[in-house]
């Protein structure tokens, strides 16, 4: 069983987050600059929220808000779902789907350790497919 963790390792621990009062539009260029769909909003190291591209064009572009005049914290979201480490992957897949959520931070004894989307997810379930299907190979034809 494949866990948080094991994705962790493997993709890297590193988060990008922005502070609550930063504006829209400096979220937006973190964004840009590290073609990242979210960050992690922290006040003084503690997660306080979600700020995401779907978050931007809900909250801003349809409400016909400016970028420039909005802080992260009127926008974001406040309802963080997370995982931790010791969890399987199969259970942040079914969390993730069930709550309509692309990105997941990771948190261990209230730490923010990291961050999984749902592409992540999605990448170690083919792995591990990938690998039984290459032990049922191997013994169908003999290898073991």
């Amino acid at each position: 069983m494949t866990t948080v963790k094991d994705v962790l390792n493997q993709k890297g621990r590193g988060v990008y987050s922005i502070p609550p009062d930063a504006s829209v539009y400096e979220a937006l260029q973190v964004m840009a600059d590290k073609n990242i769909a979210s960050l992690i909003v922290l006040d003084d190291g503690k997660l306080v929220g979600i700020m995401s591209e779907r978050i931007y064009a809900r909250e801003i572009i349809l409400k016909g808000r400016t970028s420039f005049g909005t802080l992260v914290r009127e926008v974001m979201s406040t309802r963080v779902l997370y995982a931790q480490p010791d969890q399987s992957v199969q259970e942040c897949m079914a969390v993730m789907a069930a709550n309509d959520l692309r990105h997941l931070p990771v948190l261990q004894n209230d730490e923010l350790v990291g961050i999984v989307s749902i592409g992540d997810m999605v990448k170690s379930v083919i792995g591990d497919q990938k690998f039984s299907i290459e032990q049922y190979e191997h013994y169908i034809h003999g290898d073991h």
